[in-house]
């Protein structure tokens, strides 16, 4: 069975560490990026199954890159988490309308975040 492919980005070394570590014990094949740029780079290259996402970020944030990633046809199916400090109800909408599918607050259990991905990749958005 091919693992499912995951990419995280995020500003925060430790967030990316601790994400990475728990997915890949979980099966998951993790790809990382530390901006919305870089994030842009490493879906079009790594093509995952599913991207977290912070929202925060320099150089590009989240939202940014989401409109960006819902432009390519070949990431358009492609299911985004965002998973962010903000709790902004104005970001929670302008986060859901540039096209992201779920939207969870930090801090979160790993274990409703692995529910939540689990249930994001079974129902792709195709």
């Amino acid at each position: 069975m091919i693992p499912t492919k995951i990419l995280i980005v995020d500003d925060e070394p430790d967030i990316l560490e601790f994400l990475s570590y728990n997915f890949r014990k979980k099966n998951f094949a993790v790809c990382t990026a530390n901006n919305g740029v870089e994030g842009l780079q490493k879906a079009a290259l790594e093509q995952p199954h599913i991207i977290i996402s912070d929202i925060l970020m320099p150089e590009m944030d989240g939202i940014e890159m989401c409109k960006k990633l819902r432009t390519k046809s070949e990431l358009d199916f492609t299911p985004i988490l965002f998973l962010t400090a903000v709790r902004d109800d104005y970001k929670f909408i302008h986060a859901m309308t540039s096209g992201g599918d779920q939207f969870v607050s930090k801090p979160v259990r790993f274990d409703y975040l692995l529910n939540v991905v689990n249930n994001m990749v079974e129902n792709k958005r195709i």
